[in-house]
């Protein structure tokens, strides 16, 4: 993570990168998709969140493998259902737990506006994990999404940071269960169903402080068409 932060710090400030903390948030975006985003896609919204390229200097190839390390975790993570440590920063004791969370979540809708395979296959089913990881944005921000605002209402707050993370891993898990879902298997009447990943099964989270990055914002949205413009 630091390493990251130190190759991101190097790109000039004509561009807006993501820091370590959105890059987290967006490679799960990314991942959730479909049908697979070639590398090449993806990588450009990194150094630069309109897909600007960076300087012929930039060390890209470093970034790049860097890059493919976390996503690699987040992919073997997500194909299995298995709990993972979301990249958080850890901040004062006057932030509240979704302000903690804010720029993954900015980072994740990143990923929903560059590539909307996702949210025009399957809108309707993405509501209550859609809402869980949106409620962090302030309501302006998806006055047009008004069953979005609706499912937001009826969620209470995380009390915490561990359970504000624990909400994130959950809903990339359930959001998994329908654009990666597991093929069935064969009946057999001795096995036990299994259940959809919920808040019981995934366990406490492990809170990662991240190092000091950019200390950027996440950027708000861009659109007002909907869920998918909250990047």
């Amino acid at each position: 993570m630091a390493a990251l932060e130190a190759l991101l710090d190097q790109l000039p400030d004509s561009l807006e990168p993501l820091d370590s903390v959105m890059l987290d948030g967006y490679l799960c975006g990314v991942l959730l998709q479909p049908r697979p985003v070639a590398e090449a896609q993806w990588l450009r919204h990194i150094v630069d969140i309109d897909g600007r390229a960076a300087p012929t200097r930039f060390p890209m190839q470093a970034l790049a493998a860097l890059v493919r390390r976390r996503h690699a975790e987040l992919d073997r993570a997500i194909a299995g259902r298995q709990w993972f440590d979301p990249w958080v920063y850890e901040l004062d004791d006057e932030a509240g737990p979704g302000e903690a969370v804010l720029p993954w979540v900015a980072g994740f809708s990143v990923a929903m506006d560059a590539f909307p395979w996702l949210m025009q296959s399957h809108e309707d089913e993405l509501l209550e994990p859609l809402a869980t990881l949106y409620r962090c944005f302030d309501p302006e921000d998806l006055e047009d999404a008004e069953a979005l605002q609706a499912e937001i209402e009826t969620l209470e707050p995380p009390r915490d940071l561990a359970e504000a993370v624990e909400d994130l891993v959950r809903s990339v898990l359930l959001i998994a269960d329908v654009s990666r879902p597991h093929e069935a298997p064969a009946p057999d009447a001795a096995a036990p169903a299994r259940s959809r990943p919920g808040r019981g099964s995934l366990g406490q989270s492990d809170v990662r402080q991240t190092p000091g990055g950019r200390g950027r914002p996440g950027p708000g949205p861009r659109s007002r068409s909907g869920p998918r413009g909250a990047g």
